[in-house]
């Protein structure tokens, strides 16, 4: 499986929920989009452990509390905290507590005030949805198309921080949804069977260009320049990490719809970061979906027979919570 440590099944969930409503129009059914997409949030969210930032305060926490740059106020007013990192991706400051609120008005989402009750950020679907916004607002599908890891870790943290951690993930991530392992034989048997010169089963940038372009492939979207991006050497200073805490009550037809709901994206998140949860996720697909994954055990066959478009509109809201 692609995760390190077990993810948090509810913050899982709520990225599930966001990707099966909003997933389409983001662009994010495409395959080689989605694996940068989900290896930046596992990065940023502990592996979907945290969804709202640890509070020492740090020194750094501190000075939040004044940081105009952010649309707090210059003022020791509590600011700081009230508009501390929340959701998979972070979101902090006042501004951008602002910008999602209006971005998400602005695509009829008629979501909850944010400024004044930043907490609603996360219940769902808006936990999910504000990775979604950040995601789209910078576009980021510009670099995952080039397979750029840099330039989106930068545009997501402002620096390099984590960046071999974000790599490791891509690698994993995308091994895994190609229908392979994450252990140095399967990256080898990998190399060897994309053609690589060097079979050492490192996930170097020639390997992790080979994934980017299977993973096109897969996609349907050969169209994308394939551009392995550089490893390089991370600063020392970390972003404050985020703290798991109880999460609000989720609106009742939200909870509805996911419980009503099932879908393929479910057991591939499940293979991926778990997996224990995938003969009673088989047992209650129907044919398509099981032909979906029939070929690959996930996903990568049904991709290459239906279509990379096909993916995501096949995202239904699910109710399995994944184990790790």
């Amino acid at each position: 499986m692609a995760a390190k440590i077990k993810p948090n099944d509810a913050n899982m969930q709520s990225v599930l929920v966001a990707l099966d409503r909003f997933g389409v129009d983001a662009g994010l059914d495409r395959l080689h989009r989605l694996v940068h997409y989900l290896a930046q949030l596992m990065h940023e969210s502990g592996a979907f452990r945290y969804d709202q930032e640890i509070w020492g305060p740090t020194a750094a926490q501190q000075r939040y509390d004044t940081r105009t740059d952010l649309g707090n106020t210059p003022e020791r007013d509590g600011d700081g905290y009230k508009y501390r990192g929340r959701a998979g991706i972070q979101i902090t400051g006042k501004s951008n507590y602002r910008q999602f609120r209006d971005w998400c008005r602005e695509q009829g989402y008629n979501p909850p005030d944010f400024v004044a009750n930043p907490d609603a950020v996360n219940s769902d679907p808006w936990e999910g949805l504000a990775p979604i916004w950040y995601w789209s607002t910078r576009k980021l599908n510009t670099w995952a198309d080039q397979n750029d890891i840099e330039t989106i870790t930068k545009k997501i943290n402002g620096g390099k921080n984590g960046l071999a951690d974000r790599i490791d993930y891509y690698g994993r991530i995308g091994l895994v949804v190609c229908g392979y392992g994450v252990t140095e034989s399967e990256v080898k048997r990998f190399q060897l069977e994309r053609g690589l010169a060097d079979v050492d089963g490192d996930v170097g940038p020639k390997t992790r260009a080979a994934l980017h372009a299977r993973l096109v492939e897969l996609s349907g979207a050969a169209s994308e320049t394939v551009r392995a991006a550089p490893v390089v050497v991370e600063t020392v200073v970390e972003k404050p990490v985020a703290v798991e805490v109880e999460k609000p009550v989720v609106p009742a037809a939200v909870e509805k719809e996911v419980r009503q709901k099932t879908n393929w994206l479910s057991g591939l998140l499940g293979t991926l970061f778990g997996g224990g949860g995938a003969a009673a996720w088989l047992a209650g697909m129907n044919w398509q979906s099981l032909l979906l994954v029939a070929g690959i055990a996930v996903v990568v066959l049904a991709v290459v027979l239906v279509g990379g478009e096909w993916i995501v509109r096949r995202i239904k809201s699910i109710r399995r919570e994944i184990e790790a």
